[in-house]
Order: structure tokens, then C-alpha cells, then sequence
């Protein structure tokens, strides 16, 4: 079955709007000149885009601008479901270097849901999550680096609601002189980890954050045996390469917002 072929005009329409949001208006030349179009078939996107409310025509210097109708098109965009197809590729190819399950996950109220793991592809993992299971945030490395790495402000405002909190993995809250040295040691090292009892075995996670802007997108977790892995050597081992995941996936992500859409390839998924 033959793929789609897609249609070149749209494509050269979102070029033109992608022009548009990069300067303070453009004239037809200016704009035909950056998507390297005859100025004619520029000046057609304009007018289309124009009758569709999309961009204006400045009369007093017949420069092109958007609308205010553009903001419409971003409402229903997630970030943190977009860093997570851009994300994938990167926890697969991570799992098959260190074999453990790796994943990511996003602050969603005051817990945090993970929006993608390698479980069921990893032949270590002795517990296998999926997408969606809600994790707490005080007892687990991922969330504890995501409290490390936000904001002052939007930290706080979680810690108070947790303090008020009556279950048990929320208890940590009301003991800020703890829970300060934990997030403060996290922030010194760049990561935080995390220790979990098990029935079978107990398991140590290792986190690190995303930060995209300054802003702290996601958390990225590998999660190990303890009796396998002692932690010392899983730092050596797995933190590096942790890391190095976490800064191509904030690389890719401010990538993909520099550049149209059609433009940009990503790597291939490794299974």
C-alpha cells in the first residue's frame, strides 16, 4: 500500500506562519525568500491565510502579521505528552545499554504519572509498570529530583499540600529539616535516588530531570536490584548515561519547536 503523499501547499502554508511567528511582520518578498517560493505563489499563502483569519495585511506598512486567531491553534498541545513520543526512542535505545527498565514521568497534581516505561521490553525487571500508574512524590526518585529542580514557588505550594496530607508516603512532608537535606543534596548532585522494599527483592531508582527552559519538563528513573546492583557501582554505571538521555531528549524537544514539523527526523524506536 502506497504512503500518503502529502499535499505541498498546506505544507508551504505552515512554512509561511512559521516565518511569521519568528519576525514582528514580513513583507511578501521577505517571506518569499525564506520558504523559497516565486513571490506570486507567496503572495497566495498569504491571502488564503488571511481569508482564514490566520494572519493580517498591515496597512501602514504592508507587512504581514498573525492574528490573534493563532494562539487557537496551541490549546489543545501538551508538552509533556509531546516530550514523551520524542522520548521513547531515547528510553529504548537507554534500556538496551543498561538492560534495567527505565522511564519518564510528568508532575500530575501532587503525584507523578508516568508517561512511558521500558518495563515489559526489560527481562530485569522484577515489577513491570505502565504508562498512566501514578507514582507519590516524596518516596521515589523520580519524584523527589522533579521537587529538587521545579520552581520555589510551585515547590512550596505542593509541600503544603502534602504536609496536610494523611497517607503514609506523604508523611515526609512534615518533616522539612529531612525532606530539606534530601532535596537540597539531590540539587547539588544533579540527581536523587531512592530506596523500595520489596517482597522479592529491594529495588534502588536513580533519577535525573529534564529541563527545558529552565523549567523541569519530566523526570527519567532506571530502577534496579539492590543485591544485583549495589549503589556506588550503579552510580558509575547507570548516571552518565541517564543524564546523557535526559539532555538529548531537552535537546530534541527544543529541536523540534525551533523547526516545522515535516522538517525534523527522529531516531529510530529500539525494541
Amino acid at each position: 500500500m502506497e504512503s500518503t503523499r502529502p499535499i505541498r501547499a498546506l505544507i508551504r502554508g505552515l512554512d509561511a506562519l512559521t516565518v511569521l511567528n519568528l519576525k514582528n511582520g514580513a513583507t511578501v518578498s521577505e517571506i518569499a525568500q525564506e520558504i523559497k517560493l516565486p513571490r506570486t505563489t507567496t503572495y497566495r499563502i498569504l491571502e488564503t491565510l488571511s481569508h482564514a483569519g490566520y494572519v493580517y495585511r498591515d496597512d501602514h506598512d504592508d507587512r504581514y502579521r498573525l492574528t490573534i486567531m493563532v494562539r487557537g491553534l496551541s490549546d489543545g498541545f501538551d508538552d509533556e505528552a509531546w516530550v514523551t513520543q520524542i522520548a521513547r526512542p531515547y528510553l529504548y535505545s537507554l534500556c538496551s545499554e543498561i538492560v534495567w527498565p527505565v522511564g519518564i514521568a510528568t508532575l500530575s497534581g501532587t503525584s507523578m504519572l508516568v508517561r512511558e516505561t521500558t518495563d515489559h521490553a526489560s527481562p530485569l525487571a522484577v515489577e513491570r509498570f505502565s504508562a498512566g500508574f501514578r507514582i507519590p512524590l516524596l518516596i521515589t526518585a523520580i519524584g523527589r529530583v522533579y521537587l529538587a529542580f521545579c520552581s520555589q514557588t510551585q515547590r512550596e505550594s505542593i509541600l503544603d499540600i502534602l504536609s496536610r496530607s494523611n497517607k503514609e508516603e506523604d508523611k515526609l512532608a512534615r518533616n522539612k529539616a529531612e525532606l530539606q537535606k534530601i532535596l537540597s543534596d539531590a540539587r547539588a548532585q544533579g540527581y536523587a535516588t531512592a530506596v523500595h522494599p520489596r517482597r522479592i527483592s529491594e529495588q534502588i531508582s536513580i533519577a535525573v530531570p529534564i529541563i527545558v527552559d529552565d523549567r523541569v519538563l519530566a523526570t527519567i528513573a532506571v530502577r534496579f536490584a539492590a543485591t544485583a546492583v549495589p549503589l556506588k557501582l550503579a552510580l558509575e554505571r547507570f548516571l552518565p548515561k541517564l543524564k546523557d538521555t535526559a539532555s538529548k531528549i531537552s535537546q530534541t524537544f527544543l529541536a523540534e519547536q525551533r523547526d516545522p514539523p515535516h522538517q525534523h527526523h527522529r531516531p529510530a524506536q529500539i525494541r
